[in-house]
């Protein structure tokens, strides 16, 4: 198995899960399966004239604990094995903090820098309609990834409805709040990180107020993740984003960075007062905590030895290979898995998901009390699930989630 073979490293952190619960081999092969995958060819016609031919995906990993969720991801490297596996994450990140759905994950392999506003609608609005006989308010709900955003959602709830005679709202998550969005929504992943940050400081008795952290990626979690720390009196000195790194020992003022460079040309490397790193050179940076929230496979085991942070928190999913889980282990680094610390954008997605069924919505004080209330009870449960099995979080995080699906799997019984 290749280290940046994703589709294989989800499956081997099933089977180590599935020894500490003496699962059944037929139950482990269930699980390491989607329930569905379906594969599209459409075409769109572009600006040009020119008709292009897009591939799309949509993968449905487990149904057994409610209508599947997850992101739709529109980037070049989109295939079908990623997506799998990361439907499969999604699958054990909804049963971690106890919200009633599995996971699904989509995509299309497209490069939408190349895309017009009009060109990328189109695009949007032909794969859910190739897409529309798995997805539903009650069978599977997209939401924003990688290259998608609240625009493209409430384009997929309009093209959906218009299909089914019918608003539909709880058709996607991640909506603007005129079409039904959640207060809440967007900040909610980088959130969740925090809330986790937070908790993990508690168990480690160090404090957050002072700590030196570093993030990788300054889109929607990396940025709000490095806001929320610095607001908790954290000092974030150094951030990352497609263009590069930029790194200084006294602090970023980070507010600043957001509201003038956050997606303009030339990004975070516009800030003069910095020192300018490589994206590499950013995680091997000396630092108390860490937080990896750009894309999977960045801590590998060519640089997991020089990892200097003492805490690292998982905001991106998969961002760390099983060998550098172990070289990690090792040293005495704690990590806060993906599908506890990102935890945060599906719950609040869940909120919104309810508010739009029952056409009655929550103040943004309610939404985010409520999501650090369930962070804090999956932190706390995945803690005592080390302990007790004197194992690592990623470990304990998994038991926790196999099980719960496991357990809804046999309850149900296969049919026929």
């Amino acid at each position: 198995m290749s280290e940046y073979d994703v589709l294989g490293m989800a499956r081997q952190q099933l089977r180590v899960a599935a020894r500490y619960l003496d699962l059944d081999d037929g139950l482990v092969e269930v699980l390491a399966r989607p329930k569905r995958a379906v594969t599209v060819n459409f075409p769109v016609l572009m600006d040009s004239g020119e008709v292009r031919v897009f591939e799309g995906y949509r993968v449905q990993h487990n149904q057994s604990r409610g209508p599947t969720k997850g992101g739709l991801r529109f980037h070049p490297d989109v295939d079908v094995s990623e997506t799998t596996a990361l439907a499969m994450w999604m699958t054990w990140k909804c049963a971690v903090v106890n919200i009633p759905y599995g996971g699904a994950k989509g995509g299309v392999k497209v490069n939408t820098k190349e895309l017009s506003i009009r060109e990328l609608e189109k695009l949007t609005r032909r794969f859910i309609t190739e897409i529309n006989i798995v997805v539903g308010e009650r069978s599977d709900i997209p939401a924003p990834d990688i290259g998608t955003n609240a625009k493209v959602m409430g384009w997929i709830m309009d093209t959906y409805s218009m299909q089914a005679g019918y608003t539909v709202p709880g058709v996607v998550t991640g909506k603007p709040l005129e079409l039904g969005g959640s207060e809440g929504r967007v900040e909610a992943t980088g959130r969740g990180v925090i809330v986790c940050t937070i908790e993990a400081c508690k168990m480690m008795n160090m404090p957050l107020e002072g700590a030196r952290v570093v993030v990788q990626g300054f889109g929607n979690v990396g940025s709000v993740a490095a806001r929320l720390a610095e607001r908790e009196g954290a000092k974030v000195i150094a951030i990352s984003d497609g263009t590069g790194g930029i790194y200084n020992p006294n602090g970023l003022p980070i507010n600043d960075l957001y509201i003038k460079y956050s997606g303009v040309e030339g990004g975070i490397q516009n800030y003069q007062d910095c020192t300018k790193i490589t994206n590499k050179e950013l995680l091997e940076l000396e630092c108390d905590i860490l937080i990896p929230a750009a894309i999977q496979a960045q801590i590998t085991k060519e640089n997991a030895p020089n990892i200097k942070a003492k805490l690292i928190v998982e905001g991106a999913n998969g961002p760390t290979t099983l060998e550098a889980d172990q070289i990690l282990a090792d040293k005495g680094i704690i990590v806060v898995p993906d599908i506890l610390a990102n935890a945060g954008g599906v719950v609040v997605s869940y909120f919104e998901w309810v508010q739009d069924l029952q056409n009655f919505f929550w103040e943004e004080e309610q939404v985010n009390d409520r999501l650090a209330r369930i962070m804090r009870a999956a932190y706390a449960g995945v803690a005592e699930m080390m302990h007790l099995h004197k194992t690592d979080m990623r470990t304990a995080a998994m038991i926790i989630g196999v099980k719960r699906v496991s357990d809804a799997t046999l309850m149900r019984g296969i049919f026929p």
